[in-house]
C-alpha cells in the first residue's frame, strides 16, 4: 500500500510539466504572431516608399550624389505651399549670376520668370521674351542655356512634368494662337528630351489665350500671358490617401 501511494504522489508531482508545456506553446504562438506582424509592416513601408517615389520625391538613384544647391532647390519645389514666401530665393538658387546668359540681364530674367503654386505642385513660368523670337517657336540660344539649368534639376527628380504653352488674346481663339502655344510647348519639351530627361514623365498642352495670368488690354499684361509653364507635379492629391 505504501508503494502505491508513493507512485501516485510522483504522478501528481509531475503535473507542472503540463502547465509549463502549455505556457511554452502560448509563448511560441505569441512570437509567431509578432513575427508575422513585423513582416506585414515591412511590406506596407515598402509600398509607401514606392508610392512616394511616384509622387516625385528625390530620386533614389541620385541619393548621396546630389549637389547641395540642387538639394535646396528640390526641397523648395517639393513644398509649394511655401513658394510665395521663397519665390525670390528659389529664383536666385536656380539662376545664379554665372549661369545667366550674357545677353539677358538679371533684371530682365527676374521680370520674365515666375514661380507659382498650383494644386498639383509648382510651375516655373517663363515669358516668350526669354525663349523665342517674336511670333516664332524655335528656342533661341539664350533660352537653351536657361532651360539646361531647369533640365538639370528635373534630372534629379522623378516628378511628372507638364509643359504648357499660352498666347495673349490678340486674335482671340484663333487656330493660330493654339498652334503657336502648342508648338512652343513642344519645343521646350523636345529640348528637355535632348538633355536626357525621361520622356514618360512628360505631358504637353497648348492652351492659346485661355488661363491668362495678366490683363490682356495692356502691353505688359499681354507680354506676361505669352508664356510657357513647366509644371512639376510634386503634390499628391488628397483623395489618393486612405485614412
Amino acid at each position: 500500500m505504501a508503494r502505491k501511494k508513493k507512485q501516485s504522489a510522483g504522478v501528481a508531482g509531475d503535473g507542472w510539466l503540463v502547465t509549463f508545456g502549455d505556457l511554452v506553446t502560448l509563448l511560441l504562438t505569441f512570437f509567431v504572431l509578432l513575427l508575422s506582424m513585423s513582416s506585414m509592416d515591412k511590406s506596407v513601408v515598402t509600398k509607401i516608399t514606392f508610392f512616394a517615389d511616384d509622387l516625385g520625391q528625390m530620386s533614389s538613384r541620385s541619393a548621396g550624389r546630389i549637389p547641395q544647391r540642387m538639394k535646396m532647390i528640390i526641397q523648395a519645389l517639393e513644398k509649394p505651399w511655401e513658394i510665395l514666401d521663397k519665390q525670390q530665393r528659389l529664383k536666385d538658387m536656380l539662376f545664379p549670376d554665372d549661369v545667366i546668359p550674357p545677353e539677358i540681364s538679371r533684371s530682365t530674367l527676374m521680370e520674365n520668370l515666375q514661380v507659382l503654386q498650383r494644386p498639383e505642385g509648382v510651375a516655373l513660368v517663363l515669358s516668350d521674351k526669354l525663349l523665342f523670337p517674336s511670333g516664332g517657336s524655335e528656342l533661341n540660344p539664350a533660352a537653351k542655356q536657361l532651360l539646361s539649368v531647369v533640365a538639370e534639376v528635373l534630372g534629379f527628380m522623378d516628378a511628372p512634368i507638364n509643359v504648357s504653352g499660352y498666347s495673349d488674346a490678340v486674335g482671340g481663339g484663333s487656330e493660330a494662337n493654339y498652334l503657336l502655344s502648342g508648338e512652343r510647348a513642344l519645343s521646350v519639351l523636345s529640348f528637355f528630351l535632348e538633355m536626357g530627361v525621361r520622356d514618360e514623365r512628360f505631358s504637353v498642352s497648348g492652351y492659346g489665350p485661355h488661363w491668362a495670368l495678366a490683363d490682356n488690354t495692356t502691353d505688359l499684361g499681354r507680354a506676361q500671358n505669352r508664356r510657357v509653364e513647366i509644371l512639376l507635379k510634386t503634390t499628391p492629391w488628397l483623395g489618393a490617401y486612405v485614412r
